[in-house]
């Protein structure tokens, strides 16, 4: 997309003619590459041309910018955007403008999208792709085009370019792109470390028992269900930001489940297997080993799509006449899957039917391929960072427990990923009661009747905030509804200790949530600081009095295993 500049006798006065043969052309031939696709699909005429001659009027502003001794109007748009902000873009002209050309090129592209004569679906899917290839084509990805990666291998004498050379074989060799230096952290040694037992394995999780740090703990223990796409550890990263330690340090007897990363013998299994054997058998140990025995009940959390497991299990076991459960936490959460967000883009009834005839019988959903497909929802932050960092600087990415986290991905089960896939993201027929039938019995959420904390993250880009709330509107029970500063992990890892960021309540009195998730907004009240504090104050109102702390995990029928974070964790994918 970086025209080349004019030559000849005009090329000082005049810049290339921005028509069908000038830079627009640039511009055209690209969006033609993105309706393939869709050959049908049109922008209005009129607006086609006003897309095109504002193109034109800051074209010949850029090429006058780049003649002139100074170029202002080259460096506001490219200062503002961090690939371009260093030294060496604002020094070098030709670097600020190529990066300036493309950044309106690229922005040319995004309207057009936003102009398609077309259903919101089909323009969300045209502004992905157009975000997939105008990231790619960034002059920053590029060695010759970058002038702080020129400048660095000047300075190293070429140093930096082997480094970068030899990052790009390590990680070719993995099979994954380096986001953070892996040898820092090891699970159970510096990350995953609250100290705890497993009491329960079965083929597919561990369940570990955490060790009380209070000398009197609740009643009423609290059983924690991670999404089954990840590890476990995402909630017990270190000390001073794990939610389990939180809630341990609260009084609750905490328990967690660490799903097993599934290998071949696993391909068979389905959704209500990880209802069924998984999400309602580990609720059952937990109140085998430690519910108050006048109503056998324990609260519950669920995150992301563990939440998904965590309210299936609930109505399976509502509609058996057997209320486990005296509360449950949904973190992130989708029963309602209307609006997916960006992840739509991936699903529709081609992709879908692709999936049940490769993988619906049997075989695994590789973590790998699930990785690559959340890190293009963020590829600046998450592919073309570490492209220009790990290979054109020949840099080490600096530690980060997150990052190594997300690196240690999970594979899933073909039939119940292809299962998962159909009746939630492309026929939400979750939420619709008898629609589905799940270990066993028609699934009818509405039937669940408990107390329901709901948390959201704002800048959600897997959990949209406001398909999060839906659930405050299909489960019953009378519902607190928080919304968290952020995205879908860091709004929840935000340990209260920290003080950072900022959440949103109903304001004082609302004794019933609206049922529109912009009304509540806006009627909400702003608190500093994290939502994990006014979670703890709701959570100890459900977990009954204090009573002495166990003085060892387990029980007689469950018996310690293995020291915590267990076995099934540190097998990678």
């Amino acid at each position: 997309m970086a025209h080349t500049p004019p030559t000849g006798n005009n090329a000082a006065s005049q810049p290339p003619a921005a028509t069908q043969s000038g830079p627009w052309a640039d511009v055209s031939q690209v969006w033609a590459s993105m309706l393939q696709a869709h050959p049908r699909l049109a922008v209005d005429a009129q607006q086609l041309q006003a897309l095109q001659r504002r193109y034109t009027d800051e074209f010949r502003q850029l090429w006058s910018d780049l003649l002139a001794a100074d170029a202002p109007g080259a460096s506001a748009p490219v200062e503002a955007d961090r690939r371009f902000a260093g030294n060496a873009w604002a020094e070098n002209r030709i670097a600020r403008y190529t990066a300036a050309l493309y950044l309106l090129g690229a922005r040319a592209l995004f309207d057009l999208a936003d102009s398609v004569q077309a259903d919101e679906a089909t323009r969300q899917k045209l502004r992905f792709a157009v975000q997939q290839w105008v990231d790619a084509a960034a002059p920053s990805n590029f060695l010759p085009l970058n002038p702080e990666a020129l400048d660095k291998a000047v300075q190293t004498q070429g140093e930096s370019l082997r480094a970068g050379v030899a990052n790009w074989l390590r990680d070719l060799k993995q099979g994954r792109m380096t986001q953070t230096d892996e040898s820092v952290f090891e699970v159970g040694r510096n990350v995953a470390t609250t100290a705890g037992q497993v009491v329960f394995e079965n083929a597919l999780f561990q369940l570990i028992e955490y060790a009380p740090l209070t000398p009197q703990v609740h009643a009423r223990p609290l059983l924690i269900v991670p999404p089954s796409i990840n590890k476990y550890y995402i909630l017990d990263l270190q000390p001073d930001n794990s939610l389990v330690r939180f809630a341990v340090e609260q009084g609750h007897r905490t328990f967690v489940i660490s799903w097993r990363n599934p290998d071949a013998s696993m391909g068979h299994l389905t959704w209500d297997d990880y209802v069924q054997d998984g999400v309602i058998r580990a609720m059952a140990v937990v109140r085998d080993i430690a519910a108050p025995r006048h109503d056998g009940s324990i609260n519950t959390l669920g995150f992301c799509v563990g939440g998904t497991l965590l309210a299936n299990a609930l109505a399976v076991l509502q509609a058996r006449g057997e209320a486990w459960a005296h509360s449950a936490t949904l973190l992130t959460t989708m029963v309602d899957f209307s609006d997916t967000g960006i992840l739509s883009v991936y699903v529709d009834e081609a992709s879908v039917a692709l999936r049940e005839a490769t993988l619906g019988k049997g075989g695994l959903m590789t973590g790998r391929e699930l990785a690559s497909a959340f890190s293009s929802l963020r590829p600046n932050d998450l592919v073309w960072n570490y492209v220009v960092g790990n290979y054109l600087k020949g840099e080490t990415p600096p530690p980060f427990d997150l990052l190594y986290w997300n690196a240690d991905s999970t594979n899933l089960p073909g039939p119940l990923f292809a299962w998962y896939l159909r009746n939630t993201y492309l026929e939400n027929r979750m939420r619709q009661p008898g629609a589905l039938t799940v270990a066993g019995v028609p699934l009818n959420l509405q039937a669940v009747k408990l107390p329901l904390y709901v948390y959201a993250s704002r800048e959600d880009h897997i959990v949209p905030w406001k398909t999060a709330y839906a659930t405050t509107q299909i489960l019953g029970g009378p519902a607190r509804f928080v919304l968290g500063a952020s995205g879908h992990i860091a709004g929840v890892i935000n340990p209260a200790r920290r003080n950072k960021r900022s959440f949103w309540l109903s304001p004082p009195g609302q004794r019933k949530l609206p049922g529109s998730a912009q009304a509540w907004l806006d009627a909400a009240v702003e608190q500093p600081g994290s939502w994990w504090t006014d979670w703890a104050r709701w959570l100890a109102a459900q977990a009954g009095p204090l009573v002495a702390a166990p003085k060892k995990p387990g029980n007689a029928r469950y018996k310690p295993i293995e020291p915590a974070p267990g076995r099934y964790v540190k097998v990678r994918a």
